[in-house]
């Protein structure tokens, strides 16, 4: 490289131009990963799975977290991994824009999936970022980054789902530890995770919204104990955890003591982006999989069967364009208004439009397993529906959220 050439590669600021940026990410893909080729869709040909969760044995599991591992490993020791977090934790400190060069860049490019990752990079490490001491900070955001180790979310309890303010998981000060004994259910990766961000009731005389606080706890502590859960769909992505005297430097503590909501919601708000920052419920090459088992099944000319494939492509698109606003907002450091519940809404409402456009088309063949390609295969969609319209705030909740601070509907009436 010339010195000429050298100079307009970095800006004022001494980072890469974008476009060196993406000419080094080029050259450590090409050198590390196979190019993704153009994938056009046949009826009848490769995988029929249509899953929403994955469902795989102990040892497919393992197998699958130390490739993602690996090539998490790699991929930041090269400089991609936290391209936007701060230097001093271990990110590079490159503004949003570089990460959605990297994003489009490496999408074009066979890798492992890092699934395992994204409710800790989603929705943990921004809340360890925004409410953790520096020990905790320093302890945890790299090797999380890094795939060195899992994060979980441990809000829902058996007797608090939606209404997470109500959770009874205790925790009591201990000189400079605190004790924590209770149950979490639903958690998500549990199985594999190294530390968990969890909320627990720390004063039950206050108002249930004001009690709470929220911790960082290693899931590998004496008397943390992972169960698993098996779904309708046969298998067990969720777990149920118990706690029993499980003891937390009071070093791990987010936020202050007895404010733990706000620290849940900066956590509720990052998954939501999670989850509804999609295109809202398909991706198009599942949207093209769906118009096309219309066709093999014959009723392509249907006209309720047309409009309701019409729906589902209208609302995707609409829902993309929503997310998008919300992530502008988000590059421009602004804090997302209700797009974050919308989309999240959006997601669950083309899923069930999906559902009900599969079991016009196929009708019995959904129940029946008779060996067909595409058919019966989605069955493990339809079952894995009510789940997603669960995770990350329930639909009904949603609409409580748009109705109230959106709309400015009158609240919800409480319980007598």
């Amino acid at each position: 490289m010339s010195v000429t050439e050298q100079a307009e590669s970095t800006t004022a600021t001494g980072a890469p131009t974008p476009e060196a940026f993406e000419a080094e990410a080029v050259t450590f893909l090409e050198a590390n990963a196979e190019r993704r080729p153009v994938e056009t869709f046949v009826w009848g040909q490769g995988s029929d799975d249509v899953s929403l969760f994955p469902e795989r044995s102990p040892e497919q599991q393992e197998a699958d977290l130390a490739a993602s591992r690996a090539w998490a490993q790699k991929v930041f020791d090269a400089g991609f991994g936290w391209i936007t977090g701060p230097t001093r934790y271990g990110g590079r400190g490159l503004p949003t824009e570089y990460r959605r060069i990297w994003g489009h860049t490496a999408a074009g490019y066979r890798t492992p999936s890092q699934s395992i990752y994204g409710i800790g990079l989603g929705m943990v490490a921004p809340t360890i970022l925004d409410h953790a001491t520096d020990e905790v900070k320093e302890a945890y955001l790299k090797k999380m980054w890094r795939g060195d180790i899992v994060a979980c979310q441990l809000f829902s309890e058996p007797s608090s789902g939606s209404d997470l303010a109500s959770l009874q998981t205790r925790a009591v000060k201990d000189g400079d530890e605190w004790i924590l004994n209770g149950q979490k259910v639903w958690t998500s990766g549990a199985q594999v995770s190294d530390i968990g961000e969890i909320i627990c009731r720390t004063d039950p005389d206050l108002p249930k919204h004001r009690g709470l606080t929220g911790f960082v706890v290693d899931m590998h502590a004496p008397g943390v104990e992972v169960r698993p859960l098996r779904q309708m769909t046969g298998g067990a992505s969720f777990n149920e955890v118990f706690f029993t005297d499980v003891r937390v430097p009071a070093s791990h503590l987010l936020g202050e003591v007895n404010g733990g909501w706000t620290v849940a919601l900066t956590t509720l708000m990052n998954e939501r982006a999670s989850i509804g920052g999609g295109a809202g419920g398909l991706s198009l090459p599942q949207s093209t999989r769906l118009i096309e088992a219309a066709r093999a099944a014959g009723k392509s000319g249907d006209a309720l069967i047309r409009q309701q494939l019409a729906e589902i492509v209208i609302n995707e698109r609409v829902a993309g364009y929503t997310n998008s606003r919300a992530m502008a907002k988000i590059a421009a450091g602004q804090l997302p208004g209700p797009e974050m519940s919308l989309g999240k809404l959006s997601l669950t409402a083309n899923m069930v439009r999906t559902y009900e456009a599969v079991s016009a088309i196929f009708g019995p063949a959904l129940v029946a397993d008779t060996g067909a390609w595409g058919t019966y295969s989605w069955h493990q969609y339809l079952l894995g529906v009510p789940g997603m319209r669960i995770a990350g705030g329930s639909d009904e909740v949603m609409r409580n959220i748009l109705g109230e601070r959106v709309l400015g509907l009158p609240k919800e009436p409480a319980p007598t």
